[in-house]
């Protein structure tokens, strides 16, 4: 059984909705609403390093999940058709799932509060390669050699970015990976949850079970953002991360991974100019070497199981 598609469009995967399976296929809207995903997504990296210049990580965090939950309970509250969409069908799935969206979400604002937005960005790129070898541990799957060096070459690019022992080096980069690896394993999780109990659901418990998973690690550093332009950018956060769930979502309902992963490379760009006029942050060789790496064996990743799935 084939592993879940790689889904590199997401920047802080653990952010992200579940994707449901694709009713009908139609490329074009696929296409448009992947561009809208890395839109809100650039814009959601460059909120998060912004509002963690005031505030600390897991309160931003705290933000997030706790806006959103709250807008989605008023939803609940006045509309009975959302009422009648929530279902709890595997409840042990749901709080696993949601446990492992909150740690990877804190580990991955963590790791945008401490190092390059490019440079993190890349590294989260190593999801679709920590999601083929749970296809391999979860799912049976058979994985052919050209996939393995394709993993392989993926973590030699990771290593080219960290350059353990270096000046360069960051723990937040550590961070960086653990939450590409939680999330690939919260993906697996995700397709079984969506299909069982609908998108609404599982999105909604996992913010809820964010909050709790981030509250107590948030109150030794509990602070309100002290400047109108933080809240702003605590708005834009809370907006983009719903924007961005939702355009995951339809991308991957109406159009293929393999078609839509190099259109997820594109936040790199985004993410690069963003932080070049807004924090003057610029790329070093190591991390445009380690770039050109990760993504050549992710597409090639993405590529190789589209095919796969195709002749069945």
């Amino acid at each position: 059984m084939a592993a879940p598609p790689p889904t590199p469009i997401f920047v802080t995967g653990p952010t992200a909705a579940p994707i449901p399976p694709a009713p009908v296929r139609d490329n074009g809207r696929g296409i448009f609403w992947a561009f809208v995903s890395v839109f809100a997504a650039s814009l959601m990296a460059l909120s998060v390093r912004g509002v963690v210049a005031d505030i600390d990580s897991r309160m931003a965090v705290m933000f997030r999940a706790g806006i959103t939950t709250m807008l989605i309970v008023i939803g609940l509250i006045l509309f009975s058709r959302l009422r009648k969409q929530l279902k709890f069908s595997r409840p042990g799935l749901h709080l696993l799932r949601g446990v492992l969206i909150g740690a990877s979400t804190n580990l991955g604002f963590y790791t945008l509060m401490h190092i390059p937005l490019t440079t993190a960005t890349v590294l989260f790129f190593t999801a679709p390669i920590f999601a083929t070898i749970l296809g391999v541990i979860v799912h049976k799957e058979r994985v052919g050699p050209r996939r393995i060096i394709a993993v392989l070459m993926g973590f030699v690019g990771a290593l080219v970015i960290l350059r353990p022992g270096f000046e360069g080096f960051h723990p937040a980069m550590l961070t960086a990976l653990g939450s590409s690896a939680l999330f690939a394993i919260a993906l697996t999780l995700s397709r079984n949850l969506a299909n069982a109990d609908g998108v609404l659901s599982t999105y909604f418990s996992s913010v809820v079970i964010t909050v709790i998973v981030t509250l107590p690690i948030a109150m030794p550093v509990w602070s309100l953002p002290t400047s109108p332009l933080i809240w702003a950018g605590v708005a834009i956060l809370v907006v983009t991360s719903a924007v961005r769930g939702f355009a995951d979502i339809q991308a991957y309902r109406y159009a293929e991974a393999a078609l839509l992963a190099p259109i997820a490379y594109l936040r790199l760009v985004m993410i690069g100019i963003g932080a070049y006029f807004m924090f003057s942050e610029t790329i070093d060789g190591p991390t445009w070497i380690g770039a050109a790496v990760i993504i050549s064996s992710t597409l090639y990743i993405a590529r190789r199981e589209a095919k796969l799935r195709k002749s069945g």
